[in-house]
């Protein structure tokens, strides 16, 4: 890929509402070039959607998350693309990860309270055939995601002495 391109997407991942001119003006290039790049990458969905990190803690609207290992067996054929996409494709499934490890796939997903994740567990997941086990982790806390961080922090500036 194009150094132009990986830059411009470097500056979307940090803020998404970066308009073209910003861009074009922080990587010192014509603005056309931006919009072309962007357009293509768009196009060839690597740019797949513009999102906003949103700190669910701060609002009243509380969701529950719970990430899942799912230890699967694979389809002959398919391996672990058919299965997934069984998975993926339930509106409260956020992402869905092929792992190395103990698991092969971790899922995330999103409720209302722990009752609903419980039954997609249950009633949803456990039930497909190539599934040979889950274990389902509830998130507590977000400290961090996607590089943000959540929780207001003071910086220690003491100064180290070592004897």
């Amino acid at each position: 890929m194009e150094e132009l391109k990986l830059k411009v997407l470097e500056l979307l991942k940090e803020d998404a509402r970066r308009t073209p001119d910003l861009v074009a003006t922080m990587l010192g290039v014509d603005v056309d070039e931006v919009r072309r790049a962007i357009k293509e990458m768009e196009a060839d969905h690597i740019i797949v959607k513009y999102a906003t990190v949103v700190n669910w803690s701060k609002v009243d609207d509380e969701k529950v998350t719970a990430l899942i290992e799912v230890q699967i067996t694979p389809e002959r054929g398919r391996g672990f693309d058919a299965i997934a996409e069984r998975i993926y494709l339930h509106p409260e499934v956020k992402s869905v990860y092929l792992m190395s490890g103990a698991y092969d796939l971790l899922v995330e997903i999103e409720g209302k309270n722990l009752k609903e994740v419980a039954s997609f567990v249950s009633g949803k997941l456990s039930p497909i055939e190539s599934v040979l086990s889950t274990k389902t982790h509830f998130i507590l806390k977000k400290y961090k995601q996607d590089g943000i961080i959540f929780e207001d922090h003071v910086e220690d500036f003491r100064m180290h002495i070592s004897p």
